[in-house]
């Protein structure tokens, strides 16, 4: 049995591992995991990943969860481009730095901001606290500048002059703000035309594709009665 991606697209490091999977002629099966409707705790699904979490990665016999860990090891076994995960020492600390600081940041605040903004009023009919989502964008401006300032910088992409997995770990992030109407780049020219380099070497038609579904989030039916309780701790965590 080939590679096997277990994937939703509404999750933004799914679409990081579909767009380089695509991006590098990786062949796999996509196994689709509705988070929405629970999929991930399906008892079939832990056999894949006991942790209940997308993206996961199935080849043979071999399973591995968290997208980070799938990305590397997609890089290495395919023997990708180098430019994606730099074999020298310094340009390939620059991705873990950003791949180690992205979790407890900027994950957190686009991830926050598209369900305060979007999913929860429109989606689960909860309403959100205005000073709640005023503090969740000023988190979000913060990572922004900090994505700016510190990994950005002047050069065209985030580890360097070319594109590695931590400008898709980076993008795919924040189009999850940009899906629930925050127009994140329009004060910041810097970073939008960073955005459009990366659409430029991901292919426009490839990263229309993986954003097919979180952009038409916005379009959802509201959810039912069993949904929105199977929800309600989600919901909870991402009001605190």
């Amino acid at each position: 049995m080939g590679l096997q991606l277990y994937l939703d697209l509404l999750s933004q490091p799914c679409r990081a591992v579909y767009i380089f999977a695509k991006k590098n002629g990786i062949p796999f099966e996509l196994r689709t995991v509705d988070l929405l409707k629970g999929q991930h705790y399906s008892d079939d699904f832990a056999q894949v990943n006991p942790l209940r979490k997308v993206p996961a990665l199935k080849d043979g016999d071999f399973t591995l969860a968290e997208s980070v860990a799938i990305l590397l090891y997609l890089t290495r076994k395919y023997e990708t481009p180098d430019h994606w995960y730099p074999q020298d020492l310094q340009a390939r600390a620059r991705v873990d730095e950003y791949l180690a600081w992205q979790h407890t940041a900027l994950r957190t605040s686009c991830t926050r901001t598209m369900w305060q903004k979007m999913l929860l009023p429109v989606f689960l009919g909860q309403r959100v606290p205005p000073e709640t989502l005023a503090s969740t964008l000023a988190e979000l401006d913060r990572c922004l500048q900090l994505l700016e300032d510190k990994f950005l910088k002047d050069q065209d992409f985030l580890s360097g002059p070319h594109i590695s997995v931590a400008d898709l770990v980076a993008i795919t992030e924040l189009m999850h703000p940009v899906s629930a109407g925050c127009d994140i780049f329009k004060n910041r020219p810097k970073l939008a035309a960073w955005r459009k380099r990366v659409e430029a070497a991901v292919g426009e038609d490839l990263f229309q594709e993986a954003h097919a579904v979180i952009m038409k989030a916005k379009d959802l039916p509201p959810a039912d009665t069993a949904m929105k309780e199977r929800l309600k701790p989600l919901a909870q965590l991402l009001l605190q």
